[in-house]
């Protein structure tokens, strides 16, 4: 059978099993025995399991910080091939024109929280090691790693690789076609100061995961009247007499932040304009103007760029007014070249009398050589199939594929230019992807862990 025939088949029953995995809403949260990462991971990946064993794979459940499917071979055979998904979704925010966490179908687009990521190369990955299977066209076994934790730090992989080989080539269908073969390093850390006695503030929240854009953000002060209106910021009094602000963005992914407008960075800046701060204050908010002037860290003398990266993003996700103390984190996506060492000097030297820099976080940047052959195997199973050419690329987003020594990233996230107006980003409102792309997807990537199988490792 072809793959097109094998896509014929299967097609309904793939989008049934994405609606399956999209209805969980598989945020972590608290851990609970055989569920580390909470109940939501857990629930999704004993559903990618199910799916994975009614294709006639054999699974293996890695105590609830991941799994995997595989087709052929045995689990001590020699070298083997893998992709790693994740199962795990960033919160689903506000904005969406219907349920996130039901697959919702307009107009050929398929709409629903981790629809491109990565619920549905989940399902393509699953399905085409059964087709691989069926087909007999495993040289090599090809296993379907199934993560649980790649939106909160990636704490699965670290469990796997201490009680398993290592693959001898991977990728991760999470990210853009063609090929990605470097991605940026990942930095975060928190800007902190304490509250001045004489603040208005009661309370300040915005942003939900480290590695978005936040969309939404709120205050709640102590003042007579209501502060004068502006785009984006509504103001209302509460019934307990305070004045709430509530500020409304666009959302985002941290990595590509260009195109979203930043809820925290409009109340902040909504908050010095309207002389709502007290002295004390006002040094740790003109610190977060600085943060909020650029996309590329500038204002807090972080700027660098590197070819064959792009240049440094950095981003403040999350703020909280918590125990007494302001806590802005930051997400920065930096260039082979810049260090985490130097990235934290300079953070101190901007917030010098502003802040402290707390809770530092660093994984560095990754990059294989494009002149690696399953690199070409990838481009020119891509090519053959949409007819374009395919050149290896950088980008800021962080994948699995930095954690295992021969690995890419493979992914099928949609350009947004091929999208509708109404479908939305990764990690924003309404997530989409078309289904003729889905399906297309499917028939690049049989083609191209066929050509892999062909390779010697």
């Amino acid at each position: 059978m072809q793959a097109e025939e094998f896509l014929a088949q299967y097609k309904e029953q793939m989008l049934e099993d994405l609606a399956a995995l999209v209805e969980i809403e598989s945020v972590e949260g608290p851990p609970a025995p055989g569920a580390p990462f909470g109940p939501g991971p857990r629930r999704a990946l004993d559903k990618a399991l199910e799916i994975a064993r009614r294709l006639g794979l054999s699974t293996q459940d890695g105590d609830g910080y991941l799994g995997w499917a595989q087709a052929g071979g045995g689990e001590d055979e020699g070298p083997y091939l893998a992709a790693i998904t994740h199962l795990d979704v960033v919160p689903a925010g506000s904005g969406w024109s219907g349920d996130a966490f039901s697959l919702r179908r307009r107009e050929g687009v398929l709409m629903g929280r981790g629809v491109s990521d990565d619920k549905g190369p989940s399902v393509l990955m699953l399905y085409a090691a059964r087709y691989l299977k069926e087909e007999g066209l495993l040289r090599y076994p090809f296993r379907v790693l199934l993560g649980c934790s790649e939106e909160t730090g990636m704490k699965d992989v670290p469990y796997y690789l201490a009680r398993q080989p290592q693959p001898a080539f991977l990728f991760s269908p999470d990210g853009e076609f063609p090929v990605c073969n470097g991605e940026k390093g990942i930095y975060t850390a928190v800007l902190e100061a304490p509250q001045p006695k004489e603040s208005r503030l009661v309370s300040f929240s915005g942003g939900s995961a480290a590695n978005m854009v936040p969309d939404r953000a709120k205050a709640v002060i102590r003042m007579d009247g209501l502060p004068k209106a502006c785009e984006g910021i509504e103001a209302k009094r509460t019934p307990e007499g305070l004045v709430q602000l509530e500020a409304f963005g666009v959302g985002g992914h941290a990595a590509m932040p260009q195109g979203t407008r930043n809820a925290i960075g409009m109340l902040a800046a909504y908050l010095e304009k309207q002389n709502i701060l007290c002295p004390g204050e006002k040094p740790y908010f003109a610190l977060l103007r600085r943060l909020f002037a650029s996309f590329d860290g500038g204002g807090l003398g972080l700027a660098f760029e590197r070819a064959p990266f792009t240049p440094l993003t950095c981003v403040g996700s999350m703020m909280r007014l918590e125990k007494g103390f302001y806590r802005q984190t930051l997400n920065i996506r930096y260039p082979a070249g810049m260090t985490g060492e130097a990235l934290t000097a300079r953070l101190q030297k901007a917030a010098e009398g502003a802040a402290c820099v707390r809770d530092i976080e660093n994984d560095p940047p990754f990059y294989i050589s494009a002149e690696n052959p399953a690199i070409d195997a990838l481009l020119r199973a891509y090519s053959a199939r949409t007819g374009k050419p395919a050149r290896p690329f950088t980008m800021g987003g962080g994948t699995y594929a930095r954690h295992f020594k021969n690995a890419v990233s493979f992914g099928m996230e949609q350009p947004r230019e091929l999208l509708p107006a109404f479908a939305g980003p990764i990690h924003g409102a309404d997530e989409a992807l078309s289904e003729d792309w889905f399906f297309d997807a499917f028939l690049i990537y049989t083609d191209a862990i066929a050509a892999l199988q062909k390779l010697q490792f």
